[in-house]
């Protein structure tokens, strides 16, 4: 079994969001995505989809999408982005997603030997820049990371591989360590994927290590609309 990567799809089969007004990156984009996805991905494999799915406003326009990665192989897993407004409530998102998806949040879903936990996220503190609104949301996110990452300590066994996904970057713009990465590093998570960022002047490291950890960047424009292999 392995596993990849590849975030903010940004897919829009039901509502007028074509991709392509971002430039060049992104034509043909899904087209692109599908063609390595099928050359690479088995049955048996696992895909990470840490956020930005949909620009579906409402569950039963996002279907369409759903649908159509559905048709590709491999067991997908899903995270709320800051764009997936169609993401109401986590039984509503479970009871909807076609067969072969998993909707991760506040827990932990486990592949074989593979643990896969995490949370979307939010700005890091960069000295004082958040606002209130923003320390609320992202003191949020660190407290249901604590409980995916509990629920993750809970099913662990020593032979087992863990791999966080967020949809935001657990960092500020200078990797600065937060409440987010001190988790991580708690916990002994080896590896840890997120998207959000975008766009051609964007400098941020496909592929990097610090406290201990492997991060993956996986925006779909960022690594050429292809898998990105995390295990």
């Amino acid at each position: 079994m392995k596993v990849y990567a590849i975030s903010d799809l940004h897919l829009s089969a039901a509502c007028d969001k074509p991709m392509d007004v971002f430039g060049k990156a992104w034509e043909n984009y899904f087209d692109i995505i599908c063609d390595d996805w099928r050359h690479k991905v088995d049955d048996d494999d696992v895909v990470l989809l840490p956020g930005d799915f949909s620009w579906a406003m409402r569950m039963e326009d996002a279907l369409p999408d759903f649908q159509a990665v559905a048709t590709l192989p491999g067991r997908k897993v899903i995270l709320r982005g800051n764009h997936d407004y169609w993401w109401n409530t986590l039984s509503q998102v479970r009871n909807s997603i076609p067969q072969g998806f998993y909707a991760l949040q506040n827990d932990c879903i486990r592949f074989g030997d593979v643990l896969i936990c995490g949370t979307r996220g939010w700005i890091c503190p960069d000295g004082d820049n958040l606002s209130a609104d923003d320390k609320k949301i992202y003191l949020r996110e660190t407290e249901r990371l604590k409980l995916s990452l509990a629920a993750m300590q809970k099913q662990r066994q020593p032979s087992d591989k863990v791999v966080a996904i967020m949809h935001y970057p657990p960092f500020n713009g200078r990797y600065d360590e937060s409440d987010f990465t001190k988790q991580f590093v708690a916990a002994d998570v080896s590896t840890v994927v997120y998207g959000h960022l975008h766009g051609k002047d964007c400098r941020a490291n496909l592929h990097f290590k610090k406290f201990g950890i492997d991060f993956y960047l996986t925006s779909c424009d960022l690594v050429g609309n292809k898998l990105t292999h995390i295990l």
